[in-house]
């Protein structure tokens, strides 16, 4: 019996219609959206339109929906924007039951496909980084300042009074990566240039893979992660940097035991992991995975927000003089210490600033609804919905940040001179009006880690080089790619020695 043409194209239509029919008498169709249409196929269009026009569709969001919410097309579900410190503080008092930080990450990163169940269901790696490399940073300080007087001069080579040339964004990456990976595995590893760079490429290999993935129904990404498996090559590939030391440090734990009498017991958090990995019989690759885990956290975020700094620095270098000035008088009174970190206000002010003026992410607070949730404002986030706080929006809103388009250096410092608000403004601090480091029991675990890094960078920068921009001088503009925020890739810094330093 034969179908004719038309009988086909009008199932296809009748389809179509019940599917479109059903998504409007969704809750989630009631939300507004932003960016183009949210009807079935032509929501791709939104989705593309976000990618590149994000900043300009979260601010007119902000502006239109203050207090409420919205829902822009992602190339692969709907997200629903919060707005306004209010909606924040109800996102984040959520519990892991409605609203799950968990489950988003799973859905943004897709662990369990491209690294399996195991550092998913037992992250004991954000544990160590919340608890011990927080506790133990007066040890590292001296560590990440030793590396700094080594690498600089290695990516940064000045000769007298010339200015040198470098490309910020590669150059700034190959610090973070060199001082980050003295902390994570310690000496002489931290130095090798091809671990190195894999443990700065797996950041690449994950995007890379998760967007891969996302593209598929579920079903079909556990064959997909088979048939890609780019972070999985590159985790093999770093088990002969890491595998000698790994045996060597498990031979001592069978010696001496996990408790404190190992002799020359390393500081690290290698040594934290394997001491995690063993009683739970955890192989080699399992610890490389978590290393590598903890490098992808720590190196792209910290690199971006230290070539951020600098940009402003260099484009205005007449800001570097009073940190200067800071930075010296501190250090002669209390030395490089962690301490002598927490009293150089303006130049937390100005990593702080920085943070609020460029960002990691434009989104923060991503949460998961495991089931349908109504806010106060009467939305309804439906059941699998993605939900963020529209932060590019708060953070430029002039009530919370008065002429909140401008790149003020000293902005907290000034806010921190008020009474009563010394310990509120520090670049580590979240609040809902602020939230870099996003907000709660699911912020960033490692920002301390990242604040006492970026500021001994800079500290260190200011104190041993002028600096200013190349070309015309001014800032090179930001990338911005859906909710992601770029220092641009093109941008150079002159670097020149300052003959007078203080760097012992």
């Amino acid at each position: 019996m034969e179908v004719s043409q038309g009988a086909v194209y009008g199932a296809l239509a009748a389809l179509l219609a019940m599917y479109i029919l059903r998504w409007r008498r969704s809750p989630l169709y009631r939300i507004p959206t932003l960016g183009g249409p949210s009807d079935p196929v032509l929501s791709y269009w939104s989705a593309f339109n976000y990618l590149i026009n994000s900043r300009h569709i979260l601010r007119e969001g902000y502006e239109k929906f203050h207090g409420s919410a919205f829902k822009i097309a992602l190339l692969d579900s709907w997200m629903v924007i919060v707005n306004g410190s209010k909606l924040v503080e109800e996102i984040k008092r959520r519990s892991g039951e409605e609203l799950s930080a968990v489950e988003e990450t799973e859905e943004f990163l897709q662990i369990q496909y491209i690294l399996g169940c195991e550092p998913r269901d037992d992250p004991y790696h954000v544990d160590l980084i919340s608890g011990k490399l927080t506790r133990t940073l007066s040890a590292i300080l001296p560590e990440l300042l030793d590396e700094l007087r080594v690498s600089l001069p290695e990516y940064v080579p000045t000769h007298d009074d010339e200015w040198a040339t470098v490309d910020a964004t590669t150059t700034m990456q190959r610090v973070v990566a060199r001082l980050s990976n003295r902390a994570f595995v310690g000496l002489p590893i931290c130095r090798d240039k091809e671990y190195l760079r894999l443990a700065t490429a797996v950041a690449m290999d994950f995007v890379k893979d998760g967007f891969i993935l996302k593209m598929f129904p579920q079903f079909l990404r556990p064959v997909v992660a088979m048939l890609t498996g780019s972070t999985k090559r590159t985790i093999r590939r770093t088990l002969p940097y890491l595998r000698p030391v790994i045996r060597e440090r498990r031979s001592q734990i069978a010696e001496h035991g996990l408790g404190p009498d190992m002799p020359g017991k390393p500081g690290d958090m290698l040594q934290w992991i394997i001491e995690q990995a063993v009683p739970r019989e955890g192989d080699d690759e399992s610890i490389v995975t978590r290393v590598l885990l903890v490098n992808f956290a720590s190196i792209h975020t910290a690199s971006m927000s230290i070539t951020h700094a600098l940009y402003h620095l260099a484009a205005a270098p007449e800001y570097a003089e009073p940190l200067r000035e800071e930075v010296m008088s501190v250090t002669e009174a209390h030395g490089w210490t962690k301490a002598a970190m927490g009293r150089m206000w303006k130049l937390d002010s100005f990593l702080k600033e920085s943070q609020r003026y460029n960002g990691i992410a434009l989104t923060t607070i991503g949460r998961k609804a495991i089931k349908d949730v109504i806010l106060s404002d009467g939305t309804v986030i439906p059941a699998g919905t993605r939900v963020a706080s529209n932060t590019y929006g708060m953070h430029f809103d002039n009530a919370y940040y008065p002429d909140a388009d401008k790149f003020d250096p000293f902005r907290f410092l000034n806010i921190r001179k008020v009474q009563g608000e010394s310990t509120k403004h520090q670049l580590v601090n979240m609040s809902n009006d602020y939230a870099a480091f996003g907000v709660g029991r699911h912020a960033c675990p490692g920002r301390f880690f990242a604040a006492i890094e970026l500021k001994a960078m800079l500290a260190y920068i200011v104190l041993n080089y002028d600096l200013k921009m190349s070309g015309d001088g001014a800032r090179p503009p930001n990338m911005y790619i859906g909710p992601t925020v770029l220092p641009s890739m093109n941008g150079k810094i002159l670097f020149r020695r300052r003959r007078t330093t203080g760097t012992s």
